[in-house]
This record gives structure tokens, sequence and C-alpha cells, in this order.
């Protein structure tokens, strides 16, 4: 299920989702009975799953990593790249595991080239076949990875929204605007909650202007805490605040229900 997607891709483009993971997520990992975790559409080349399951390796050492791409000629390429522990199957949302139920399912750069009515059923669908305790990551990011965000998933629905910014890559927390999800990226208007959520990172950022002196890293982290302060629900601290990234409950951010499509 799904369309073939451009497939663009470079080198270390998904660390930070990745650094994420095998982070505050890990603990999913560690506890899961079989610790399946699928990249979903990697792309043209299979750069993000070989990455994935070196990160994920750091974890738990008998990680078990799945590469799924609809185009069989770039399952066929990434073959040749198999190992233990690593495969590459063809497949889609569907996710052809033969039974198996993955603890993690990563999904950058892939919804958004969706139109908007079409993700929510791409999202059951990926929902239907996580483990207890499974994830599903629906993310977004630039070319390089320099600014990216995902919304995180269990059975249930949606959990949050992450925004991680490399220190010197946007002049306002909003510049990550056009990498939002696909849940997300023409919500960024008066009257939506993700853009009130923007406009208040960056009055907090501008704000917090006097603590560029002592570098970026504080001025981020001196952000999320008036963020904090003003009553939004932010789910981690100052320990992932200093590496440029914020998350926030989803409820604060969510669509509204009334918005209509452009």
């Amino acid at each position: 299920m799904g369309n073939v997607t451009r497939g663009t891709t470079n080198p270390n483009r998904l660390r930070r989702v990745d650094r994420w993971l095998a982070g505050p997520e890990a603990w999913r990992l560690r506890q899961a009975a079989d610790p399946l975790v699928i990249d979903l559409g990697y792309g043209a080349a299979p750069t993000t799953a070989v990455e994935l399951h070196a990160r994920m390796g750091s974890v738990r050492a008998d990680v078990s990593v799945i590469g799924i791409e609809i185009d069989p000629n770039r399952v066929r390429a990434a073959k040749p790249l198999e190992r233990e522990g690593l495969t590459f199957r063809q497949g889609g949302f569907e996710l052809p595991l033969d039974g198996r139920r993955p603890i993690m399912v990563r999904a950058f750069n892939v919804l958004r080239q969706y139109a908007e009515h079409e993700y929510t059923a791409h999202w059951d669908m990926v929902r239907s076949r996580l483990a207890e305790g499974g994830v599903f990551i629906d993310g977004t990011c630039d070319e390089i990875g320099r600014r990216s965000t995902w919304v995180v998933l269990d059975r249930q629905g949606p959990l949050s929204l992450s925004i991680s910014l490399r220190f010197g890559s946007f002049e306002l927390p909003s510049d990550v605007a056009e990498r939002l999800p696909k849940a997300l990226i023409h919500r960024n208007v008066p009257g939506e909650k993700v853009h009130a959520f923007l406009q208040a990172m960056d009055k907090a950022w501008l704000d917090a202007a006097p603590m560029a002196s002592y570098g970026n890293r504080q001025r981020w982290i001196a952000m999320c805490r008036s963020l904090k302060d003003q009553d939004w629900p932010l789910l981690t601290g100052p320990g992932r605040w200093r590496l440029g990234e914020v998350t926030v409950a989803w409820d604060a951010v969510e669509p509204s229900r009334d918005y209509q499509e452009p």
C-alpha cells in the first residue's frame, strides 16, 4: 500500500530522530519481546536503514531492522548490504512482516508526499501493525538533516510532536514550518494550535536573546524554560533541550477539525 516516493536521501540525514530513538525511546526496544525496528520507505539508497541498524544495535545487540520499500528495484539494490539483523523487503504501509509486530516504525519524508486527506488512513494502517508498547514515527527533515520534525504515535493515536534544529541553521524556530509533518504542514495559520506554538517559540527565542552571549544552546534552553513556564506541555527536559530539540504533547498542536485543505 502506497506510492513510490522520490527516494532522495543523504548519509546521516536522520541522525536527529535516530538519536532520539536511541535516547528517550530506547526503553521500548530494551523491553520488547521481539526487538523489531522498521525503516519504512527508506528511498533510492538503503543508507538510512544501515545507519538505523548501527544506532539501534548500540541499544540492543539482537535488534532486527527491516528496510521496507515499495519499489522492487530499490529492494534488489539493497540486498547485497544484508547482514545479521538487517534485511530488506518489498512492501508499503501494510508492513509485510509475516505476522511479526514491530516495536518501532520510522517513516521519514514519506507521508509528506501524499495529500493531506490521505495521511490518517496510513497512520491507522501502521498503528494496527504495532506491537504492544510500539510506536510509529512519522517525520520530515531537510536534505541534510539540520531541520527535523516528527510525530510519535502508539496503537491508540498520536502522542507528541518533536522539533529538532541544528544551531546556526535558523533565525527563528518557526523556520522549521516548511518541514512539519503532513498532518501539520498546512496548519501553520492563525487559529491553528501548531501556529500558536511556533509563534510562542519565536517570541520566547527573541526574549532569550540576552542569553546568546553564552551560546545558542543556552538561549534554546532558556526558550524552552519560558515555554514550560507558560504551561506549554513539554514532555522532555534540559537533557534534550540542549540538543536543539523540544517535544510537546500532541493535544497542544493537533489540527482543528473544521480546517479545509487548501
